[in-house]
């Protein structure tokens, strides 16, 4: 019996746990964010809280992806690039003392992954099948590499999303819309896809299983 557990498979992650480590951080950081808020306009106050949210963001992404690791035994290429990322631009934020940074960072993330699946589909690579470690059960190679494309013009549509809302609403709106707008942008964009997929070989047994939208911003 002790035998069979061992050589027993290990049972796949729950997508429920796959979206808790990608959206756990940022949620973290919009809680720890309304925690600290001022509720009347103070400059100080509001880049304490900043300040403490973006600690708090660093944290929960190493967290997130430690979780990853040793629960889920493994690391997607992205999630390693995203938490990377996270810790630099939030360093930046908390040295600094400037919320820029951490609304800075979703573009420079977003046009950082577009411009590396673009040039890759040109050269005929479908760099997002390495980057989720081939999620998708049964895709075709024409099928990675048009989700590959599509997901590139849509991170640079993300991109220029974010810089609109960064120029036109203030950091308690922006951050409301990371929640409230992007996600869901993300999700719907998602599921988009699946009749592409499907065409292409998609397999939905254990779609759920997987990790299969690259971490938000």
């Amino acid at each position: 019996m002790a035998e069979e557990a061992k050589s027993a498979p290990k049972k796949p992650a729950t997508g429920w746990t796959n979206i808790l480590v990608d959206y756990g951080p940022i949620l973290v950081f919009f809680g720890v964010y309304k925690y600290f808020a001022p509720e009347e306009q103070n400059i100080a106050a509001e880049i304490a809280a900043v300040i403490n949210s973006t600690g708090a963001f660093i944290l929960a992404a190493i967290v997130a992806l430690l979780f990853s690791k040793f629960k889920l035994g493994k690391v997607s290429p992205m999630l390693w690039i995203s938490t990377t990322l996270i810790a630099g631009f939030g360093s930046l934020t908390i040295f600094f003392a400037d919320e820029f940074w951490i609304q800075v960072k979703p573009t420079v993330i977003y046009l950082f992954f577009g411009i590396s699946l673009l040039v890759a589909w040109l050269k005929g690579k479908a760099l997002l099948q390495w980057a989720l470690e081939a999620a998708f059960e049964g895709l075709s190679e024409e099928g990675w590499l048009k989700l590959s494309r599509n997901w590139a013009f849509f991170f640079f549509a993300l991109a220029a999303l974010n810089e609109v809302m960064r120029y036109a609403l203030d950091f308690d709106q922006w951050l409301a819309a990371k929640l409230w707008v992007f996600l869901p942008l993300t999700f719907l964009f998602t599921f988009a896809q699946l009749p592409m997929l499907m065409k292409h070989g998609l397999s939905l047994e254990g779609v759920e299983e997987e990790e299969t939208t690259p971490p938000p911003a």
